[in-house]
């Protein structure tokens, strides 16, 4: 096997990437990282867990648990930010489009991301796991966007010539 073949194919490196991000969450709930990209290049990362400054829900606890608020619903009640709102909030603040670009997401999106991931002009998301929630599969079919459940090169079989 060659060094080529020892590469990592792109969706792998940007969901490594994604996977890595998620480290940094701190909601207790679920560990979610996300990587914008364009062209092969990083645009901006974001994770899940509180707004910048504030303390964290892993020190405060979760409404949303004390509640038993199933996954999926009532996102309104969370004080973290998403990670998909987290990339996309870091190309606002340093004035990069966002229009085009492949969203890496370790999670399905939810609703509330789905529409702001629509308005930010995102190209299409590649998600690892899927997050119990139809009406943001809905919105973003609607909106055109390109879908795609990422599969691991090994679930794939061996890597092409050239890739």
């Amino acid at each position: 096997m060659g060094l080529v073949d020892m590469r990592p194919p792109w969706d792998d490196y940007f969901m490594s990437m994604a996977s890595l991000v998620s480290e940094r969450a701190t909601c207790q709930r679920l560990r979610v990282g996300a990587v914008l990209v364009r062209d092969r290049r990083i645009l901006a990362t974001g994770y899940n867990g509180a707004p910048k400054g504030l303390t964290h829900c892993l020190q405060l606890g979760c409404l949303r648990d004390e509640l038993k608020v199933p996954e999926g619903e009532r996102h309104e009640l969370c004080r973290g930010v998403h990670a998909e709102q987290n990339a996309i909030i870091q190309c606002a603040v340093f004035g990069v489009s966002t229009r085009g670009a492949t969203l890496y997401t370790t999670h399905f999106p939810c609703t509330i991301c789905a529409k702001i991931i629509i308005n930010a002009e995102v190209g299409e998301v590649v998600y690892g796991q899927d997050y119990p929630d139809d009406q943001s599969k809905k919105l973003l079919a609607e909106a055109g966007i390109k879908l795609r459940k990422w599969k691991p090169r090994a679930e794939l079989g061996p890597p092409e010539k050239g890739v």
